[in-house]
């Protein structure tokens, strides 16, 4: 049963893709909630199904090939998977909006990009052409975006990659959105960049009071900005709990080999830590575990046996066959 507490709550969440190879399942019984104001991360290497299972979250997948095949995606009251396409168009980027992760491919190469955040304002806060216009170089300035008006007239191509990426934000925030999606939005940009996004996005989040889903392979990022956060692989959900928990004791290893590539100032060893490998293809999944072929930890009933997202206490759970204290 849906909480209806929660702003968004996602219940066995299965998607796949149809193609001339068969079909490739790519996100499987996934189930998450987050709470009004909250933000949750999502973490796990390329290819683990973190963009697609946000991307669901709007209808994003293109369809065929891609279908949602079961489970609820439950935001203000309605079931986001069963609404009509003029309904999700109400909701995309006026009560949810996204941070995508390349900002050059996501803006219009030919538009100024002080009409591109005018224009959602435009057609969903109902203002006049120019009067959203001038909002949107407000919203600019608060994206520290300096010389906003003359900002406003330029094209994307003019403006650097942290730039593009403070506009993308003003873009998701135009409408104040009650979540805000960010994809990866750190990816491309040097460290010093990096963090001024995240305090631009955390600042966004504390004055309009909008949750954060945000998405990253790098588990160091989710630390400075999420309260809790969901691990991962292959299209499924590994571990979750709060971010003290998860960072204090990781218990899955799949968790504990992303920590263990962590760089650290101290280490001694010159060579980083890698998770041996690959990502399982879907089309050749292997039996029991999707991890074992990966894990060092991995038995025999690892390879025989898939296990179940199970509770470690009030608000962690692990899918793990070893891991003590599962009920």
């Amino acid at each position: 049963m849906v909480n209806n507490s929660n702003l968004l709550d996602v219940k066995d969440l299965e998607l796949s893709f149809f193609t001339d190879y068969g079909e490739v399942p790519a996100v499987r019984g996934v189930s998450f909630y987050i709470k009004k104001g909250e933000s949750l991360g999502i973490v796990g290497e390329s290819g683990c199904g973190k963009s697609v299972t946000v991307s669901s979250i709007l209808r994003l997948i293109p369809s065929p090939p891609g279908k949602i095949k079961n489970g609820e995606i439950c935001f203000g009251g309605k079931d986001l998977t069963k609404i009509s396409e003029k309904e999700m168009r109400s909701v995309r980027g006026n009560q949810i909006s996204m941070i995508f992760q390349e900002p050059m491919t996501a803006l219009n190469p030919v538009i100024s990009i002080g009409k591109q955040v005018a224009e959602a304002i435009h057609i969903h806060q109902g203002l006049s052409k120019d009067e959203a216009f001038k909002e949107a170089i407000k919203l600019l300035k608060l994206v520290e975006i300096p010389s906003a008006a003359q900002r406003a007239k330029e094209y994307p191509h003019q403006l650097s990659g942290g730039m593009r990426q403070r506009v993308m934000i003003a873009m998701a925030l135009s409408c104040k959105p009650k979540l805000l999606i960010a994809d990866e939005p750190t990816t491309a940009l040097d460290v010093t960049i990096q963090a001024q996004v995240l305090d631009i996005i955390r600042k966004m989040r504390d004055e309009f009071g909008t949750s954060v889903l945000f998405i990253t392979h790098d588990i160091g990022v989710i630390a400075e900005i999420c309260s809790r956060v969901i691990v991962m692989y292959s299209g499924e959900i590994v571990e979750s709990g709060e971010i003290k928990d998860l960072f204090a004791n990781p218990l899955h290893p799949y968790t504990q080999g992303l920590f263990a590539s962590i760089p650290k100032l101290d280490h001694e060893e010159k060579r980083l830590h890698v998770i041996k490998g690959m990502v399982t293809d879907p089309l050749l999944p292997p039996t029991g575990c999707y991890f074992h072929p990966r894990c060092p930890k991995a038995t025999e009933l690892c390879k025989r046996e898939a296990p179940q997202l199970r509770l470690v206490g009030e608000e962690r759970e692990v899918a793990c066959h070893y891991v003590e204290g599962c009920k």
